[in-house]
C-alpha cells in the first residue's frame, strides 16, 4: 500500500493531467486561490499547484461520480485516497453545467473501436493514421509517442530522450519516420520506429512553444509556434531552419494544412483570421474573417482547396475560399458553447468534434447538402483536439482527458 508521501505525489499526476484537459487549462491561470477547508485540502492544494494554478482546479471539475473514473484512467490509487479527493473537489468545486449534444440522424454510419493507453497519465494530444494502419499519439504528460496496432490493439510505447518534452503534434515522412513538436522544450522531433531513435531539431531563441507540424509535397516540414506568435519551416535533408513572425500580434498560429500546389495555411487562434505563408519568401499573407468574434482553431482542406475551420469561440462550421475570398459559416448543433475543436476532411465531407458538450460529440457535414449529422463519442471524448483520416477514408482521434484513443470507422 502506498503511504501518504507516495499518495500525494499519485494524486499530483491524476490532478495536473485531469485538470488540464479541461478547455479553461488553456489559460494556465495561476491567480491566487484560497481553497476552503475540508478533508483533502491538503492534497489538492499541494500538489495541484506544481502543474498549474489553482485557478484551474475552481474553473472546471467532474461529479462526485465521475471523479473515481478520472483517477482510473490517470493512476491507481486506494479507494478511500480517490473517495477523499473527489468527494473534497465535489463538494466545494461542484461541476458546471456542460451542453448536452445535439443529436442528428443521418445517411452514414459509424462505429467506435477505443483503446486506454498503457501509460496512465499520458494525456494523448494529437492523433496520426500512418499508412501501415497504425494509429499513433502523443503521450504528452508521459514524454511518450505511442503506436497502436488497430488489428490486435497492441500498444507500443517510445519514450523521448529530452524529460519533458510535451510531445504535442504529430505528422510522418514518406520513409515511415515519425515527426513531432516538443511543446514544453522547443525543438522538432523525429522517431525513428525501427530503431527508436530520436533526433532532435532545437527551434531558435525566443521559438517557444512549437504546435502543428505538416510536410508539404516536396517534404519540407511546416510547423505553427503559437506562444511565439510565429511559423517555420525546417529542410530534414540539411536540418535548415527558419520562423517568421505572423503580422498580427499574439495572434497565435494553431491549426495547419498544406493547399494541393504547396502553399501552407494556418488559423490564427488569437484572431479573427487565416493565413497563408510563401513556400519560398515565407511571406504571410492574412484573411479577416467576417465576425470580429470568431477564433478559428483548426482547419481542414478539401479537394478545391477551400478551407473549413472550427470556430472555438462562437461554435460554428467556417468555410473560407481563399482563392474568391468567400467565407460562410453555420452554426454548430450543440450551440453556441460547443466549442467546435478537431475537424478534417474526408470522403466528401467535413468532419469534427464538439469538445465542449458531454460527452463529446463527432460531427459530419455533407457540403453539398449543407446538412449535418452527429453522434456522441463513446468513451467520452473529454475534449478532442485533433483528428485525421486513414488511407480508407475512417477516423483517427485522441480523447485527452480520458488517457484514450479511437478509431471511428465509417461504413464504406
Amino acid at each position: 500500500m502506498p503511504n501518504l508521501a507516495t499518495a500525494v505525489s499519485l494524486v499530483s499526476m491524476a490532478l495536473c493531467v485531469s485538470l488540464s484537459s479541461s478547455a479553461s487549462a488553456q489559460s494556465r491561470d495561476r491567480a491566487p486561490v484560497n481553497l476552503p477547508d475540508g478533508p483533502g485540502k491538503e492534497i489538492v492544494q499541494t500538489v495541484c499547484s506544481r502543474c498549474h494554478g489553482l485557478g484551474m482546479v475552481v474553473n472546471d471539475g467532474y461529479s462526485r461520480e465521475e471523479w473515481p473514473r478520472v483517477f482510473g484512467t490517470m493512476v491507481d490509487l486506494r479507494k478511500d485516497q480517490a473517495d477523499l479527493v473527489a468527494t473534497y473537489l465535489a463538494t466545494h468545486f461542484p461541476e458546471k453545467p456542460k451542453p448536452i449534444p445535439v443529436i442528428i440522424p443521418g445517411p452514414a454510419q459509424v462505429s467506435f473501436r477505443e483503446w486506454s493507453l498503457r501509460t496512465k497519465g499520458s494525456r494523448p494530444h494529437d492523433p496520426l493514421a500512418t499508412p501501415d494502419g497504425a494509429l499513433w499519439y502523443t503521450g504528452q504528460f508521459a514524454n511518450q509517442l505511442g503506436r497502436v496496432d488497430t488489428k490486435t490493439g497492441e500498444i507500443k510505447e517510445y519514450t523521448l530522450t529530452t524529460p519533458a518534452s510535451g510531445p504535442h503534434g504529430l505528422t510522418a515522412d514518406d520513409a515511415g519516420n515519425i515527426w513531432f513538436t516538443a511543446n514544453s522544450k522547443g525543438y522538432i522531433g523525429k522517431l525513428d520506429p525501427k530503431t527508436g531513435k530520436v533526433t532532435e531539431y532545437p527551434l531558435p531563441a525566443g521559438a517557444r512553444d512549437p504546435h502543428t507540424p505538416i510536410f508539404d509535397q516536396k517534404g519540407i516540414l511546416w510547423f505553427t509556434v503559437q506562444g511565439a506568435n510565429m511559423v517555420g519551416r525546417l529542410d530534414p535533408k540539411t536540418g535548415e531552419m527558419k520562423v517568421v513572425s505572423s503580422p498580427t500580434p499574439r495572434s497565435l498560429p494553431y491549426g495547419m494544412v498544406v493547399s494541393s500546389n504547396g502553399v501552407p495555411f494556418f488559423v490564427e487562434f488569437g484572431t479573427n483570421k487565416i493565413a497563408s505563408i510563401d513556400p519560398g519568401t515565407m511571406a504571410i499573407r492574412e484573411y479577416t474573417l467576417t465576425n470580429e468574434d470568431t477564433r478559428p482553431r483548426r482547419v481542414a482542406i478539401d479537394n478545391d482547396d477551400v478551407l473549413w475551420y472550427s470556430d472555438y469561440s462562437r461554435g460554428y462550421l467556417g468555410r473560407f475560399d481563399p482563392k474568391t475570398g468567400e467565407a460562410r459559416e453555420w452554426p454548430s448543433p450543440s450551440g453556441p458553447k460547443s466549442q467546435p475543436y478537431a475537424i478534417t476532411f474526408s470522403n466528401g465531407a467535413i468532419w469534427y468534434v464538439e469538445s465542449a458538450t458531454k460527452p463529446n460529440a463527432l460531427v459530419r457535414f455533407d457540403p453539398k447538402t449543407e446538412k449535418f449529422q452527429t453522434w456522441k463519442i463513446p468513451g467520452g471524448g473529454a475534449v478532442v483536439r485533433n483528428m485525421m483520416p486513414t488511407k480508407d477514408g475512417d477516423l483517427v482521434i485522441a480523447e485527452s482527458g480520458l488517457n484514450m484513443v479511437a478509431l471511428v470507422e465509417v461504413a464504406k
